[in-house]
């Protein structure tokens, strides 16, 4: 990281006119080879524990514990939480439009629970428009980015073990996509993921075998026990949203 920083400084000063591309010292230096993540699948006796902290501590439970789940059943990232709208939200079909890193927008199968829960969340603080954000606070402002921060704090505050690991929102995507591989396989997590083309060094294998809506569906609802309307349904996959 702070090489990175050092090469962007530079690459500013050469453009700036600064220094010449020939004399610029940070071109020489090599970036460190990346560390493996040491993020790993949570056991659900841990999952249950966040879940607790976040719905009976804080100053909001209601917020916390609603995008505990939705972390847990969609497996986004946080900015998919973030920048989700009323427009957002297929009811009837129990669909999420999730809007992440690279200008990705896909639609995310999320159980009539949760659905129901959302719908309400945003009825009961003010989202009128198809535009207002879905999460929100008490006085009816959209949620902010330091919301996750203090929701991650305080779960590390509560438990040790979580600050032991450093434990964050991502720890809920690694968690639901490693049962997912686990009982449904590769190209069916990539698919929950939101993960696009195939996977580095995997070949062209998965381009044919690639997985859908469908099949995330059918994923879904092992991971919560509850039926999806969608699941075997004979009416039409809603369309790739745009």
């Amino acid at each position: 990281m702070f090489v990175s920083a050092i090469r962007h400084l530079y690459r500013h000063a050469e453009r700036d006119g600064f220094i010449h591309p020939s004399s610029n010292p940070a071109a020489a230096v090599r970036k460190p080879a990346q560390l493996a993540s040491a993020r790993h699948a949570l056991p659900l006796q841990q999952i249950n524990e966040l879940a607790r902290v976040a719905s009976t501590t804080g100053d909001d439970r209601q917020l916390d514990a609603l995008l505990v789940r939705f972390h847990i059943e969609t497996a986004c990232r946080r900015g998919g939480a973030l920048r989700l709208r009323v427009a957002d939200l297929n009811i009837e079909h129990c669909l999420v439009r999730l809007r992440e890193k690279g200008g990705t927008l896909r639609w995310q199968p999320v159980s009539p629970t949760l659905m129901r829960h959302l719908v309400q969340h945003v009825h009961e603080r003010g989202g009128t428009t198809k535009t207002d954000r879905v999460f929100r606070y008490r006085n009816g402002r959209a949620m902010g980015r330091r919301r996750n921060d203090t929701l991650t704090q305080r779960l590390r505050t509560e438990l040790r073990w979580a600050a032991a690991l450093q434990v964050s929102a991502h720890w809920f995507r690694h968690t639901t996509l490693t049962f997912v591989e686990r009982e449904f396989g590769v190209a069916v997590a990539r698919a929950y993921a939101g993960h696009t083309g195939p996977a580095p060094g995997s070949g062209t294998t998965l381009i044919y075998t690639k997985a859908g809506l469908p099949e995330v569906i059918e994923a879904l609802t092992a991971l919560t026990g509850e039926p999806h309307p969608l699941l075997g349904a004979n009416e039409p996959i809603p369309a790739e949203p745009t």
